[in-house]
């Protein structure tokens, strides 16, 4: 009988200590390909988090440096920014990060993006109360002339830290 308490309130401890990437949905996630000597590229995808939080950073191996961005009209040119303070993600609101709007930006790429590899990405979430978790994720590379069409590529959650 206590045994059957002792478990119950084990799995309430660890219901209440969920973290954000349980609750943070990743879709349709894909970077775009390079040629040999190009040093940039996009991450796109959509996230969904049923509580608010904010995408605060992004982080690759393949990369020397990742930024959150987004791209405006202003007197008709285009103009690229980082999100210094990160990305909102509004609770059950499907943020989109798409060609020619909000993306994650991969500067001082360390190689080739070749159509069919898989990008490994770290997001970097914190919600409310300060607490910052993170998503590690395999992204599909497509070939270098995808648009935001195109077939749907799903990442692949290969691991979660804390």
């Amino acid at each position: 009988m206590i045994a059957k308490y002792l478990s119950a309130a084990l799995v309430l401890v660890a219901a209440s200590t969920s973290s954000v990437w349980a609750q943070v949905q990743v879709s349709d996630a894909w970077a775009r390909g390079t040629v040999p000597q190009q040093k940039a590229s996009g991450v796109f995808l959509q996230l969904q988090s049923p509580s608010a939080t904010r995408l605060v950073a992004a982080r690759s191996p393949s990369a020397n440096s990742v930024e959150i961005h987004e791209m405006t009209m202003e007197d008709s040119v285009m103009k690229m920014r980082q999100l210094p303070n990160g990305l909102e993600l509004p609770a059950g609101q499907r943020v989109a990060l798409k060609p020619g709007g909000l993306h994650i930006m991969l500067m001082g790429l360390k190689g080739q993006l070749v159509a069919g590899q898989e990008l490994p990405l770290t997001l970097v979430f914190q919600d409310a109360a300060g607490a910052r978790t993170e998503l590690e994720l395999k992204v599909p590379v497509r070939d270098m002339k995808a648009a935001a069409g195109g077939h749907s590529g799903h990442s692949d959650h290969s691991g979660h830290k804390h």
